[in-house]
């Protein structure tokens, strides 16, 4: 991949030089000092990804995040080392189109834990780009009384999740569950984040938690979060090769072979083709689903594949997404749950 580093310390470009020049197939187009740099460069030759620091002088990460993917997008991983002050401006520009962030705050720079963390976030970022450019149990519990609201989410998620969840009241008569493509480092803040915003309690789902009406459950590791079949919330490496960590696939399978009552499952914006899968599944049974539209995503990957495969009921713009959930609860014969 051509990749661009936007950074304003000497030794963290160097750093950053030296770990591409390690992993074979990457090439340092340029660099920048600023956010404002950052745009102007990228008008110029856009890269396949930008290493993009958040706190720069003229102008931040944030905004410089916000004007590339308005102008010239491409994939945009946060690197940043102030997660613990920071971690809104972190949300903020993955709301705006960033695909990940790297937290380098536990590692001083010369660190080979730190070259071993990029690496890996390269690895997966080059093949959810090359996705992109290519398109591409027995019940043993009683039946729940209250529907369970699956959502995964991957580019663009937290700002959008914030407008879904926004709509929901806190006491809501049904359990919802959050799958977002996020770095287990960052997992606690988006929740927090999210929970100061919207009138639902937003929790990170712990091992063995059992899913109840008025809550939110956020995946919280870089495992796979599922649903077994006694209806607790399990944590698993499996499978392992799998480039989406956690997976909106993986959860969505586990909910319909293990959910004993209504799921309406919602695919938001993302690159890639992950929950697409899982939504099919979801629709297959009789569940259901909806999908963003193209003109509201960051980027129109996840919920495309989706629509592409039939998974998908209800293809809507995304302020419509959270009355659409109120509305299939609402139904009293809950057709709309089962996609009828």
């Amino acid at each position: 991949m051509k990749v661009a580093i936007v950074n304003d310390q000497e030794m963290v470009v160097e750093l950053l030089k030296n770990t591409l020049q390690e992993a074979i197939g990457h090439e340092v187009v340029w660099t920048a000092v600023n956010g404002q740099e950052a745009v102007e460069k990228c008008r110029a030759q856009t890269p396949d990804l930008i290493l993009m620091d958040l706190m720069m002088p003229v102008m931040n990460g944030v905004e410089a995040t916000r004007r590339i993917m308005a102008e010239n997008p491409c994939s945009i991983l946060i690197v940043t080392s102030s997660v613990n002050t920071s971690a809104g401006m972190v949300f903020e520009a993955m709301g705006h189109g960033a695909i990940d962030a790297l937290n380098t705050s536990s590692f001083t720079l010369s660190s080979p834990a730190i070259t071993d963390m990029l690496q890996r976030k390269l690895a997966n970022i080059e093949r959810l780009v090359s996705q992109q450019s290519e398109g591409k149990s027995t019940q043993t519990h009683d039946k729940p009384d209250y529907p369970l609201i699956a959502i995964g989410s991957s580019t663009g998620g937290p700002s959008a999740l914030a407008t879904v969840l926004g709509c929901l009241p806190a006491d809501l008569s049904a359990t919802v569950t959050v799958i977002q493509h996020v770095d287990e480092d960052f997992s606690t803040g988006l929740a927090d984040w999210l929970d100061a915003q919207i009138p639902m309690k937003v929790r990170i789902a712990r091992e063995g938690d059992t899913p109840a009406a008025g809550e939110i459950r956020l995946a919280g590791t870089n495992n796979h979060l599922i649903l077994d079949n006694q209806m607790c919330l399990r944590y698993t490496r499996h499978p392992v090769n799998h480039v989406y960590r956690p997976s909106v696939d993986v959860f969505f399978e586990s909910a319909g072979m293990n959910w004993n009552g209504p799921i309406i499952g919602v695919l938001l914006t993302g690159m890639g083709n992950d929950g697409a899968r899982g939504l099919k599944l979801l629709r297959d049974m009789g569940m259901h689903t909806i999908a963003q539209n193209e003109d509201t995503c960051s980027v129109f990957g996840m919920p495309k594949a989706a629509i592409k495969t039939g998974a998908v009921c209800e293809v809507l713009p995304l302020e419509a997404i959270g009355p659409a959930i109120l509305d299939a609860l609402n139904k009293p014969d809950k057709k709309r749950l089962q996609g009828t």
